[in-house]
């Protein structure tokens, strides 16, 4: 069948998968010697979980244990993030680090170690996973965690599903007082007062900035800037309600030329225009200060058929504000802008070998696919290497080897170990191969 990430590019015809079960998943590995990949929900954007043969966990998607004393759960690997909000906030727990979608999976949100709008203060997502069991290529099933397998457990959070694929894991837990977040709403006059401001605020728990990517001259970009926490005293009035948060759908595919440099530009200038009019002070639900575009179904498909691609960026505080403004500049000189343009503050990184932040700022824009744009997307990577920066494997669809392999320093340290759990590249992707990160294609450098 056809398959594709959520960006809608590239595609594969693949044969799908889906074990019921453990024993079932081991029994898939043995039945099958073509390349596979474990896919949870599907939303990585480019090609991470493609192959000749895709393994869904979608029926491992059950609870096992939930740990209310210590705040912990256990649970398996194609639960959604969604159905674990549903239980876990009803007692007034949350997970530490949350993506801009909870439909990914707790397998998914590992393999791509996910960071969500407080990386500055919690890290990523395995800086609060306490293990996972993981199936290797061999059938052998492994428990992994800081203590047991550290190095297995190291390259498989952010490793994309190269290292095997995993099957239930450990989750710690923080407590909140309620389901409200508290959201500042700051705007900034260009570039350099988003940064500044950012940084300023880095005592907030969460914060994010949309970003005007067409903007020019001294307003180039210019911002929102939402700054949260976690509400106290009101949150005593307010009665947990899980939102479905799925207000309208996109029921089609719309046409490609709708989306345009003059609409983006009215678009961005509409918005920050709005943004004067409202509250700087907000309750807000946690759903809809974290998951926004969760209440539009299949907002992938605004881009048309052709889809699109999502280019995240990292560069390192010291170049940060000089990259960013180059990156902006050839943007919204290319007039190629996104209507989501984020840009978030990283604190720093962590010790597995794929995993994508560093200390320094992210910068996030959406392309659709059109004539041009892969030469408008090498320019940029020009920049981000210039900058010492490198991209995000869960949103990439197009990086060349040689960049990852720069950006990526640690690439050498996790093909070793890839090449002792599984030495004939049973898990492969588009992605792997692409990157030079299946054991025959690696060469050492």
């Amino acid at each position: 069948m056809k398959l594709s990430g959520w960006g809608r590019y590239p595609t594969s015809d693949s044969e799908l998968l889906a074990p019921a079960d453990d024993r079932a998943m081991q029994a898939c590995l043995q039945a099958h010697s073509n390349h596979c990949i474990a896919r949870g929900a599907g939303r990585s954007y480019g090609d991470a979980a493609l192959s000749e043969t895709v393994v869904s966990s979608r029926h491992l998607d059950h609870f096992i244990d939930f740990d209310k004393r210590r705040g912990r759960i256990h649970c398996a690997a194609g639960l959604s993030l969604d159905e674990l909000l549903r239980v876990t906030m009803a007692e007034d727990f949350i997970l530490p680090v949350l993506p801009g979608t909870r439909f990914v999976s707790v397998g998914g949100a590992i393999a791509a170690d996910i960071h969500g709008k407080n990386h500055h203060q919690d890290g990523c997502f395995s800086a609060h996973v306490e293990s996972f069991r993981l199936l290797l290529a061999n059938g052998e099933i492994r428990h992994c965690s800081r203590e047991e397998n550290p190095e297995l457990f190291a390259a498989s959070c952010g490793g994309m599903g190269l290292t095997g694929i995993i099957l239930d894991a450990s989750l710690n837990l923080h407590k909140v007082p309620g389901v409200l977040i508290h959201n500042r709403t700051l705007q900034t006059d260009c570039l350099e007062d988003c940064i500044d401001k950012l940084r300023a605020n880095a005592d907030s728990k969460y914060a994010v900035a949309w970003l005007d990517c067409l903007a020019r001259g001294k307003q180039l970009g210019r911002s929102v800037l939402y700054l949260g926490d976690h509400a106290g005293q009101h949150n005593r009035k307010s009665r947990y309600r899980h939102e479905s948060g799925k207000l309208m759908s996109v029921p089609f595919s719309t046409p490609g030329f709708l989306l345009n440099s003059l609409t983006m530009r009215s678009f961005n200038k509409l918005y920050y225009s709005l943004q004067s009019r409202r509250q700087n002070e907000q309750l807000l639900p946690y759903q809809r200060y974290f998951f926004p575009l969760d209440r539009i179904q299949n907002w992938n498909r605004l881009y048309g058929r052709r889809g699109f691609q999502q280019y995240q960026l990292v560069l390192p505080e010291a170049s940060a504000l000089t990259g960013i403004r180059s990156i902006l500049e050839t943007v919204s000189a290319a007039g190629k802008g996104s209507f989501l343009a984020v840009l978030k503050q990283f604190g720093e990184a962590n010790d597995n070998p794929l995993s994508f932040p560093m200390a320094g700022f992210t910068l996030t824009l959406d392309f659709k696919m059109e004539a041009g744009l892969n030469a408008l997307l090498e320019q940029l990577d020009a920049i981000v290497l210039e900058h010492g920066g490198r991209l995000y494997l869960a949103k990439d669809a197009r990086m060349a080897e040689a960049m990852f392999k720069a950006g990526y320093p640690r690439w050498q340290e996790f093909m070793q170990l890839r090449r002792q759990v599984d030495p004939e590249n049973k898990f492969s992707s588009l992605l792997s191969r692409r990157l030079g990160l299946d054991s025959a294609q690696a060469v050492e450098q």
